[in-house]
């Protein structure tokens, strides 16, 4: 890994309430003043309000712990440049502790009501209630307060996350109300990206307040943002003296009733590079498959020693089988053949859900390198692990031994180590049938240039969602692999720039 390369993953760390925790202590401990961070925090939000909005009252709902010291400082930075500014807190300045405590002795207003009263008038509204830690779902004047900003609809601007959020999971611990802004410090949390979080938190802006990037060496974080930083350094660019079968060769599954999906996965690995792409078509369709695909080789067989015959030659160093290929007995037993080679293996859609009855079948199989990448009701035939999606996601991939990837509108890619990244760049138009087997045909393409499965993976989701968002509204899964070799290009410039 490079230098560069390193300093990109710490940049798209994303740390839990517990890390972020341990950010501070370490921040402390290392000399840096725990007012001062406090201090820039609260500033941070202050210039962040006032280059979104124009000037108009602005109600600052404090917290009792350091969420509402940061609301302290910012509505005393605000005041002194001539906002109109309320200030209500939760509880009593006389239980307020340590930099909080210290905040709030700055602060020379008065303190309104803590009660839906105090949002009268408010143009805009700064949630300091409660930050990313809060482990227990509102109640009593903090849920009252939230409800009623929820009804209200004021712009909000969020000190860490809307109140009410937990910033480890994403999820709503009782209620919260929508942010068009939040302002979080030093690395974004896990709840920032992960719905239902993510459609709360509105534009997120990561602010600088003082803390070492050093750090994050003693937490050593496993869940990143997804991003090139992350894995550009070992994209598999062509090179000089490559030739197609260096580049690697795609076995792909073609299915007998839906043909459809898996030529789109051949399209798909023949644009992501891989140097050759061969399908297996059942014999009863082989004209259909053979008529259409002009980039890959279509090859007949009947049955499973045919199919084994075709997986006889290592110069197929990737399978890929899901997209349209039936559920049933046949289908697991190619699965079962494929894995068997302990070659890198892509399974989606039909090759999961065939797993459905018995999915330590499936899991016990696996012995090479293999990617899985189950949206939520194949993942759910598969798995019965309770908790939230990152949860989820990195169980099943310790379970079954494979890279997971969850997908939806943040999917989550987590490898069997524990390591996890969340992918946020997919645009809504994804929503469309046959997307998912264009990225089997991605993360099979890079997995035979050279990829890691985990790094594989991420690039694939993340390249699926930037051809998306390149292409725009009317996308059909088809245009996406057509659409790549434009991303591929920008992301390539990055290089040379």
């Amino acid at each position: 890994m490079t230098v560069n390369q390193t300093l990109q993953e710490g940049k798209l760390a994303l740390l839990t309430p517990l890390q972020m925790g341990e950010a501070d202590r370490a921040a402390k401990a290392s000399g840096i003043d725990g007012f001062g961070l406090m201090e820039a925090a609260g500033s941070a939000v202050a210039v962040a309000v006032g280059a979104r909005w124009l000037m108009r009252p602005v109600t600052v709902l404090c917290g009792p712990g350091n969420n509402g010291g940061d609301g302290f400082v910012a509505a005393r930075h605000l005041a002194a440049a001539g906002w109109p500014v309320k200030l209500a807190l939760s509880g009593s300045r006389d239980k307020l502790s340590g930099e909080a405590a210290h905040a709030a002795s700055l602060w020379k207003g008065a303190l309104a009501p803590f009660s839906s009263e105090c949002l009268e008038g408010a143009g805009i509204v700064i949630d300091a209630i409660f930050g990313a830690g809060l482990s227990r779902p509102l109640d009593g004047e903090a849920l009252a307060i939230v409800e009623a900003l929820k009804l209200r609809r004021i712009s909000t601007c969020a000190v860490d996350v809307p109140s009410g959020l937990d910033g480890a999971s994403g999820t709503i611990l009782g209620a919260a109300a929508p942010a068009e802004l939040t302002v979080t410090f030093f690395r974004k949390k896990p709840g920032h990206l992960l719905y239902p979080g993510r459609g709360l938190c509105g534009d997120v802006e990561v602010a600088d307040i003082g803390i070492p990037a050093l750090v994050l060496e003693a937490i050593a974080p496993n869940t990143w943002e997804n991003g090139p930083g992350l894995w550009l350094g070992s994209y598999p660019w062509p090179q000089p003296e490559s030739y197609k079968y260096k580049r690697g060769e795609v076995l792909i599954l073609g299915g007998e009733a839906i043909t459809g999906a898996s030529r789109m996965t051949a399209m798909a690995a023949s644009r992501a590079g891989a140097g050759m792409v061969t399908l297996a078509a059942p014999a009863r369709v082989w004209s259909i498959y053979a008529t259409s695909l002009v980039d890959a080789i279509v090859h007949s067989f009947d049955g499973l020693k045919e199919f084994e015959a075709l997986l006889a030659d290592r110069r197929r160093n990737v399978i890929a089988i899901g997209p349209g290929a039936g559920v049933g007995a046949s289908t697991r037993q190619f699965v079962l053949a494929a894995l068997a080679t302990g070659r890198a293996v892509v399974l989606d859609a039909d090759a999961l859900t065939s797993f459905a009855e018995a999915p330590q079948d499936l899991f016990q199989a696996i012995v090479g390198p293999c990617v899985l990448t189950p949206h939520a009701g194949e993942f759910m035939r598969l798995f019965h692990f309770e908790g939230d999606k990152l949860q989820r996601a990195r169980s099943a991939a310790k379970q079954s031994n494979a890279v997971v990837v969850l997908k939806g509108p943040d999917t989550v890619i987590a490898a069997p180590d524990g390591r996890a990244i969340i992918n946020c760049n997919a645009p809504a138009q994804l929503a469309t049938g046959g997307s998912g087997d264009v990225l089997t045909g991605f993360v099979a393409a890079l997995l035979a240039q050279g990829m890691a499965p985990f790094e594989a993976a991420a690039a694939a989701v993340w390249l699926h969602g930037a051809a998306a968002a390149e292409f725009g509204l009317g996308l059909v899964a088809e245009d996406l692999p057509n659409v790549l070799p434009r991303v591929l290009q920008k992301l390539n410039a990055r290089l040379d720039g």
